[in-house]
């Protein structure tokens, strides 16, 4: 039997199964009327997800299922093996779309798409394409058989994950089941064949997030299976062939304490733990996740709310490694953690867990789509100097389909219940129409948030009665950016929250981070509060190092970053703005479709070392990169130590970076970071040492003992005489990146050979300094680096000049 008025990420538990102390409103509850988030709604609406279809479509993912319901032996199998995925998080967006903007278009077009996907399903709810379509010659990545290797990079489990999510949330917004029987037997087939009985198969997923969606199956159906299943995912990770830190199977999930390895892979199995956590009272999950997330906020958390410090293998890096230009922060990981900390609240019913989440949202999250929901990133960084651009699309489309999914989730995020108080969590313009175990309340809020800290609310319960309103009081209205010491405020905070209750100030009952009203409510009673909204500079721990002598800059949940677009020189990064000066804040209606800009008198650096005075300009994080790639800086220099005054260019910063195909060996992995493209090698930044991974630099990844290149095309001969490389060099779970065993020059040839230079110079090899090379000047259009790397090492460069 299905349980009723279950919400979309975590819903009600049936008693036997127990759940969370808390519940959250569900999306179908909540109808947004804000401006802010309004016009990203209208955008999802109108845009991303209308785009998200049509690129199922043009690229074949429909086709698939369509393969796969007709299979043949001479099919080719192409894309990659979690493509169906596109599919089901659309229809995930576009349902809960549905709640706020009715559509029976829409509607249909899913239905029609789900026949699709319904016919590819084998008779036992078997439903992956990359195999059905061709059994006998299936994707690369499949293996032979069934969950063969669905621990590296089948992504069978995946799959089966995002179906449940999408099915769960169709289900709800439609009341139809055609989605939601499609995901249950696909996930009675797992049940069936994955386990520790007899004639099955121990596995867990390579990639996580059936943890999470078997859970949430086991809410909607009531049905226990699922959760148990769950669980087996959980507990047996750890103890199969997958033991590496990259998918977090170091060590058993209650062992562990701090997050590691792939971003994504990591914050889905956290929230799959809490899930776990909260359905069985198993302290042991409790404890763990608890830990992780002190590490997270602690330690690895950017003041935008982004997770994932590495490009390289997309993880998080060590305690406090946080670097600004080469964050990764992908906005897949954004989300992750908007969940997990939705989960933690729910489970322990504290506020900082929503101070967390409120940032992410407003920063790291949503600069991952741009304003008009037509372009995407898939890393959010803290700093760029132009090397950054949003896609339109991308071949492996995970963050584009995440944001389709989860920006008209938005209002599932706002309220929660707990017996009879009712919590606002979210100052969003909206009405919602909240149960609570003793009566129903219409609660409809009004406000101009972010912009304004000012807020409205017209209460109005069904039957007079009292109960508890809990209103969150963020952390960064008080006296912290973050529930920990990995950030800190300069100032601080000018005034303090004020709370009335029908125009008469009231002094509310705090902790938890709530204020809270405990009355008697009537039909008609208004509740209004005010949140200073005074700009705010943070300053991070100093263990974090490429935040040192820097400062960020907050108003109300909004980070702001300085974009080249808005200075006068449309430079950034050789200005600094002295600890002084004030702010001054402007409405700007026409900008970037209405934000608050702040302006500041700063100091330029120059080139001779001369400074200059200069008006700067500041908008929220979240819109940045809306008009093109530019210099942009989320942490500014408080004095000129910091400030980087603008190179002269140089043969190799006017140079195209790129890297050949290699000849790949039996045991190399079939897609490597080595191919075809290169980048940071040219961008003029002096490293600090070989292990500086704080600015960009190129990389090897996963490639061990090869021979590797990087290569330079310039845009006319050129003659050149001698080169320097510095190279890269640091300890990785994902493989210890060292210097090269040897190295050697190339050059390209009038008749398109390569050749290399004439040099009596040692091809050095050396860490934490340029290897200089000169050689007999040769003319030329191309060059390349040569590298043989070390056995069992990998390598890469930081930077390379050219004279």
């Amino acid at each position: 039997m299905l349980a009723a008025g279950a919400c979309g990420v975590c819903m009600s538990a049936t008693e036997a199964q127990g759940g969370y102390p808390i519940d959250p409103v569900p999306f179908t509850s909540v109808k947004v009327t804000d401006e802010f988030w309004g016009h990203r709604l209208k955008a999802s609406r109108e845009v991303t997800i209308p785009l998200a279809f049509s690129k199922c479509e043009e690229t074949g993912r429909y086709t698939n299922f369509v393969k796969a319901a007709n299979p043949s032996d001479t099919i080719r199998v192409e894309g990659f093996s979690f493509d169906d995925t596109d599919v089901y998080k659309t229809i995930e967006g576009a349902s809960y779309l549905l709640q706020t903007y009715p559509d029976k278009k829409l509607e249909g077009y899913i239905d029609s798409v789900l026949t699709i996907v319904a016919a590819a399903q084998e008779p036992d709810g078997y439903l992956y394409t990359s195999r059905t379509m061709n059994p006998l010659h299936p994707h690369d990545w499949a293996g032979t058989k069934r969950w063969e290797k669905v621990e590296e990079l089948s992504h069978e489990f995946y799959n089966l994950g995002h179906m449940v999510e999408a099915a769960a949330a169709h289900y709800q917004a439609t009341g139809k089941r055609n989605f939601l029987d499609i995901a249950i037997r696909y996930a009675d087939c797992v049940c069936r064949e994955i386990g520790d009985g007899d004639n099955q198969l121990v596995r867990v997923p390579g990639h996580q997030i059936a943890e999470m969606a078997l859970a949430k199956l086991s809410i909607v159906t009531g049905d226990r299976k699922y959760l148990d299943q769950a669980k087996f995912f959980l507990d047996t990770r750890g103890y199969t062939s997958r033991t590496d830190k990259y998918s977090q199977a170091h060590k058993p999930v209650v062992g562990q304490d701090e997050a590691v390895g792939h971003a994504v892979r990591a914050v889905y199995m956290y929230a799959g733990m809490a899930d776990v956590a909260a359905l069985t009272g198993d302290s042991a999950y409790i404890k763990a996740i608890d830990n992780i997330w002190d590490n997270i906020v602690g330690k690895k958390y950017y003041i935008t709310g982004g997770i994932g410090a590495r490009h390289d293998g997309e993880a998080f890096g060590e305690n406090y490694e946080l670097p600004n230009m080469s964050a990764y922060c992908e906005t897949c990981a954004a989300i992750g953690n908007v969940y997990v900390n939705h989960r933690l609240f729910l489970l322990h019913g504290d506020a900082k867990y929503y101070d967390v989440l409120e940032r992410t949202l407003y920063n790291g999250l949503i600069s991952g789509v741009s304003i008009d929901g037509g372009g995407f990133f898939y890393p959010n960084p803290l700093e760029s100097h132009g090397q950054h651009q949003r896609q339109p699309w991308f071949g492996c489309a995970c963050c584009p389909g995440n944001v389709t999914r989860f920006m008209a989730s938005v209002p599932q995020y706002m309220y929660a219940t707990q017996g009879d108080d009712v919590l606002v969590n979210l100052y969003i313009q909206s009405t919602a129409d909240i149960k609570t175990d003793g009566n129903s309340v219409k609660l409809r809020q009004t406000t101009d948030f972010p912009w304004n800290g000012a807020v409205s609310m017209d209460v109005d319960p069904e039957t007079e009665g009292e109960f508890a309103l809990r209103l969150r009081i963020p952390g960064w209205a008080q006296d912290a950016p973050v529930p920990t010491d990995l950030y800190s405020y300069v100032e601080k905070p000018s005034a303090k929250y004020e709370l009335k209750v029908n125009g008469e100030k009231v002094n509310a009952m705090t902790g938890d981070g709530y204020a809270t009203v405990k009355r008697v409510w009537k039909k008609g009673d208004k509740v209004e509060l005010t949140l200073p909204m005074d700009v705010k500079r943070v300053k991070a721990n100093d263990n974090v190092d490429d935040d040192k002598g820097k400062l960020a800059i907050q108003r109300g949940p909004l980070m702001y970053c300085f974009e080249g677009q808005d200075q006068k020189d449309s430079l950034v990064l050789d200005k600094y703005i002295p600890t002084d000066v004030k702010f001054a804040e402007k409405f700007e209606p026409q900008l970037l479709n209405g934000v608050m800009t702040l302006s500041v008198t700063g100091k330029k650096l120059l080139a001779d070392n001369k400074l200059e005075d200069v008006t700067l300009t500041a908008i929220p994080y979240c819109t940045w990169n809306n008009r093109g790639a530019d210099q942009m800086a989320v942490w500014m220099p408080t004095q000129a130590t910091y400030a980087v005054a603008k190179p002269e260019p140089s043969l190799a910063s006017g140079a195209q970076m790129y890297s050949e195909p290699t000849e790949l060996t039996s045991d190399a992995p079939a897609a490597t970071s080595n191919l075809n493209w290169a980048w940071g090698y040219n961008d003029q930044w002096e490293p600090k040492s070989s292990a500086d991974t704080s600015k960009p630099y190129h990389y090897w990844w996963l490639r061990q003992g090869t021979t590797e290149n990087v290569c330079y095309r310039f845009n006319e001969p050129k003659e050149v005489s001698s080169v320097d490389v510095y190279w890269l060099a640091f300890n990785h779970y994902d493989g210890d990146y060292e210097t090269p065993e040897s190295w050697q020059l190339y050059y390209r040839t009038p008749d398109n050979r390569w050749a290399p230079v004439k040099t009596a110079d040692t091809y050095g090899v050396e860490k934490d300094k340029y290897n200089h090379v000169s050689f007999e000047p040769v003319t030329t259009t191309d060059l390349k680096v040569s590298a043989k790397l070390r056995d069992g090492k990998s390598g890469g460069v930081i930077e390379w000049k050219v004279n």
